[in-house]
């Protein structure tokens, strides 16, 4: 492990929080939604997010995206953009943050630390089945690209019952 390199970690969840510097995920760890049927809306989804950053970037302003990208590279929209915001359609594709880590008293020169990010994604949209990656970028670089399949779910026929003895 280089200690003056950023890392990142990730995973997909049903819902995820940050509390007292812990990251709590409800659901997670799968990489494939299944629907009955299309157009259909997933009530959630979560991204938990774990970043090493070194000492050397403590004290530093970092700026993380994140982004839906399908099968063929297209930018997946995340939402509707908000009013007065002009957006190519009307869409959000892309959602930004900024964090600063500082150096506590007890850390001693050249320890890491651990910054947790959760990420909920509301209500999005999917109009048929579909191959993507959840794209997070830190400070302009790639970092971790986590698969996720939209797939119908498919529909086991019921195995035939006997008639009634005497029908």
């Amino acid at each position: 492990m280089d200690v003056d390199v950023m890392e990142a970690d990730a995973f997909l969840a049903d819902s995820v929080v940050v509390a007292e510097n812990k990251l709590y995920a409800q659901g997670g760890g799968w990489d494939t939604i299944y629907t009955a049927g299309f157009p259909f809306k997933q009530p959630r989804i979560g991204i938990a997010i774990f970043l090493r950053i070194p000492w050397t970037a403590t004290n530093h302003m970092h700026t993380f995206a994140i982004k839906i990208l399908d099968q063929d590279g297209k930018p997946f929209a995340l939402g509707d953009s908000p009013p007065g915001l002009e957006l190519p359609e009307g869409k959000i594709r892309e959602l930004t943050g900024q964090f600063n880590v500082g150096r506590p008293p007890l850390l001693n020169a050249g320890e890491s630390q651990i910054v947790p990010i959760a990420v909920n994604l509301d209500g999005l949209e999917f109009m048929g089945p579909n191959n993507y990656s959840v794209i997070l970028t830190v400070d302009g670089d790639d970092m971790r690209r986590l698969p996720m399949r939209v797939r119908t779910l498919a529909q086991v026929p019921s195995p035939a019952r006997p008639s009634p003895a005497g029908a």
